[in-house]
């Protein structure tokens, strides 16, 4: 039987859909996000060439993850390339620099992880519809996974919401509405789900608590992935982009299950990049749970939250990393790096992992002889509306050749008749 657990007070439950976070803790006011409990007992014997060759992707690591059918609800997400950073590691000093481009998941983001195994858990307990409160990436992947269950999906959304996201989780059929606040947005899905029954991929709690606890395994896959590129080694540091540290903590989850299975020797440090530093506060001032920060508007909009969760924090603590509150400048300095430099372009959220790790450099605060991996969470493509702030207008070229020779040295700097 596959049970939750509180990571706080340790209580199991065996109600699969227990959405809300742990009860004993929400009384004492302490808002935290359940867990699955794996019973890593049967798996003691698991070496990793007993991970099959086939198929690619997310649903080879199936023996960790909380499902128990032969049919997953999948559009081949997951085995996704870590790319070394050669340039902008050389840049900054950092020899073992590396990057899992979640950009190539069959939505362009890591968020099919998560919805991959939580809409096969939705199917598995007989869900009749799918929803999810998302500015983007989220709501994409879950319309994107329902359509691919045969499930309704219904997705609360923001007006102010980039056109790209909004045409993104339409087209895969999903009915979207825009909610005046946030707030309206996680109370009308709260209603769907309590009413209703309907199936929630993400957290409707407030103050927020995290996502579908068993969506959430979905993320240890990429663990998995990075320590096989790395032949069974764990990374020195992983960066995560964070908001209410899904994926941060799915990662680090992932990581303590192959160590506690012998498989790495170690878990690595966990950093968390994010615009307004609820986790990097928490940390600071010793606190039990985040507490809510000050928050303006950030280029990173889909991880700019005043909210910390407690999963977070215990992934910061237990691994001894890093919060890391990053600049709308420093983000745009590291999209154009990753872009210009590598050849990979990632949405603004996803290059706040390289923002952070430019301000560890900067403070000396990481070891130039570590192995780093950074989670590039999306594509740049789903807010390209964010990247012409630091790009120039394209010129026009005529029809004559020196003429066109002359534009490209005028706009460029490109001398190409040399």
């Amino acid at each position: 039987m596959i049970r939750l657990e509180c990571p706080r007070c340790r209580t199991l439950f065996e109600d699969a859909r227990l959405f809300t976070g742990c009860p004993r803790c929400h009384e004492q006011k302490v808002p935290v996000n359940l867990t699955v409990k794996v019973d890593l007992g049967p798996l003691a014997h698991l070496r990793t060439e007993r991970f099959p060759a086939t198929p690619r992707g997310l649903w080879r690591f199936r023996a960790l993850l909380p499902v128990a059918g032969e049919h997953p609800v999948t559009l081949g997400e997951g085995a996704t390339p870590l790319i070394h950073l050669e340039r902008v590691g050389g840049r900054l000093g950092l020899r073992r620099l590396y990057a899992k481009d979640e950009s190539q998941n069959p939505t362009w983001s890591y968020k099919d992880r998560l919805c991959s195994v939580a809409v096969t858990h939705a199917v598995e307990t007989g869900a009749r519809v799918v929803t999810i409160a998302s500015t983007g990436n989220h709501g994409a992947s879950t319309a994107a996974y329902a359509a691919r269950a045969g499930l309704p999906c219904v997705i609360f959304t923001l007006a102010s919401v980039p056109a790209t996201m909004k045409t993104l989780m339409q087209a895969y059929g999903a009915a979207v509405v825009a909610c005046p606040t946030a707030e309206a947005r996680w109370d009308l899905m709260r209603q769907g789900v309590e009413r209703f029954g309907w199936y929630p991929t993400g957290g409707f709690q407030v103050p927020p608590i995290g996502s579908n606890p068993y969506g959430i395994e979905g993320y240890k896959t990429l663990a998995c992935e990075v320590a096989e590129d790395l032949g069974w080694r764990a990374p020195d540091v992983v960066v995560v982009p964070s908001a209410y540290s899904d994926g941060l903590f799915g990662v680090y989850k992932g990581m303590a299950e192959l160590a506690a299975l012998g498989l790495i020797d170690r878990v690595p440090k966990m950093v968390a990049a994010e615009p307004y530093g609820p986790l990097a506060a928490a940390l600071e001032r010793e606190l039990e749970t985040p507490a809510p920060v000050r928050g303006e508007g950030s280029v990173a909009f889909s991880i700019a939250s005043r909210y910390g969760t407690y999963q977070g924090l215990r992934a910061l603590r237990e691994s001894g990393g890093h919060g890391v509150q990053v600049t709308d400048e420093g983000i745009f300095e590291a999209q154009r790096a990753l872009a210009r430099e590598e050849g990979v372009f990632v949405e603004p959220s996803s290059a706040a992992a390289l923002t952070a790790v430019m301000q560890l450099v900067a403070r000396k605060a990481v070891d130039p002889e570590q192995t780093i991996v950074l989670v590039l969470t999306s594509s740049g493509l789903k807010d390209p509306g964010a990247s012409r702030t630091w790009l120039p207008e394209v010129p026009a070229s005529g029809d004559d050749f020196d003429a066109l020779l002359a534009v490209l040295r005028e706009s460029y700097g490109l001398e190409l008749d040399r």
